[in-house]
């Protein structure tokens, strides 16, 4: 496999670490990989959890909306699981919608 060159592992080891701890390996990786791969992955889990924690934390203020945040939690551990499992296949699959997202930013940054 390619090594990369910042981190010196394969690139979808990379990939795949970038969603261990969320946005803080995804920041980790973003700046320290220069594979377009591992980047696009490293962007995706910042814009993915920073999007659940948010949806959590307002759905936590709202009564209404309380019994929704571990539902969110549920389905946020299978993304986890998915993403971590589609990166180290060497896939680059887009969350949908999020992902278009995580491709604009990796842009514009």
């Amino acid at each position: 496999m390619a090594e990369g060159k910042g981190t010196g592992l394969p690139k979808n080891t990379a990939a795949a670490l970038s969603y261990v701890l969320g946005p803080v390996t995804g920041v980790i990786f973003y700046l320290l990989e220069k594979d377009p791969f591992v980047r696009f992955h490293a962007m995706q889990s910042i814009v993915v959890f920073v999007v659940l924690f948010v949806l959590q934390w307002v759905f936590g203020l709202t009564i209404v909306l309380l019994p929704m945040v571990p539902l969110i939690s549920i389905l946020g551990f299978v993304l986890w699981l998915l993403l971590i499992y589609k990166a180290w296949q060497g896939e680059e699959w887009e969350v949908p919608v999020l992902g278009k997202y995580a491709r604009k930013f990796l842009k514009k940054v």
